[in-house]
């Protein structure tokens, strides 16, 4: 039987996107991003200085943290405070690895910029939510720079944002939310840059295993997300 989607989307269409910028007056760069019902608050701060294995190197650095707030979920979940699960640690890996490859570390400087990813409500995609919008709080945390006079060029090379797709009912759909993700045999997420070159694919077959065409199928998918999620960065950030 098809897959019938609970929100009566087609199965290439993206959740609702919004980028509320400067939501946060602390830092300089801060966005509340909503991915249908998921909604992550990325706040971006920067250091004058990095890592000990960079001294002295002229390059700069970023990181990320992510966490789930308690009341995130229907259930509430603990807060993770002196040990993070493996799960956290490996999303919030993937939000700093895939950032930073936006980024000319050498043309940065020797600088820190930490990303924090907070899940205020999760429905599913929290991880590609706090990419696509960690992008936009990035950017306007180094215009604030280069509006201080701390840097005279922006370092950022090229967009990044992330989706998941997944299988259902062996068809791919983009973007599950939380009962599709749930109900997947199949579920990647995809980081590309805007020209759409790979900077990391996560897949796992959940039950049985997934083909070679079906895969094509999940990453042109992607491509066709990730194309609408970097104009919808470009039209946040007033970009032409």
């Amino acid at each position: 039987m098809a897959w019938q989607r609970p929100d009566g989307r087609q199965r290439d269409q993206l959740r609702p996107i919004k980028f509320e910028r400067g939501f946060t007056q602390n830092t300089p760069g801060s966005v509340l991003a909503h991915c249908g019902n998921t909604k992550v608050l990325c706040t971006v701060s920067i250091k004058p200085k990095v890592p000990r294995f960079l001294e002295g190197t002229g390059q700069g650095w970023l990181t990320a943290e992510y966490r789930m707030l308690p009341g995130a979920t229907p259930d509430r979940c603990d807060r993770e405070l002196l040990k993070l699960s493996g799960r956290t640690q490996e999303i919030q890996r993937l939000i700093g690895r895939s950032l930073r490859a936006s980024l000319n570390l050498k043309a940065l400087g020797e600088r820190t910029i930490t990303v924090d990813a907070d899940v205020l409500q999760a429905d599913a995609g929290t991880r590609t939510t706090a990419i696509t919008g960690g992008f936009v709080a990035l950017v306007d945390a180094i215009n604030t720079l280069i509006q201080q006079g701390e840097l005279t060029e922006s370092p950022i090379l090229h967009h990044v944002a992330a989706v998941s797709v997944g299988l259902l009912g062996g068809e791919a759909f983009l973007d599950l939310n939380y009962p599709e993700d749930v109900a997947a045999t199949v579920d990647f997420n995809v980081v590309l840059a805007e020209n759409l070159d790979i900077l990391e694919v996560q897949g796992t077959a959940e039950e049985g295993t997934f083909t070679r065409h079906q895969m094509n199928q999940i990453l042109d998918l992607a491509e066709a997300g990730i194309g609408e999620l970097v104009a919808a960065q470009r039209a946040a950030l007033q970009l032409p």
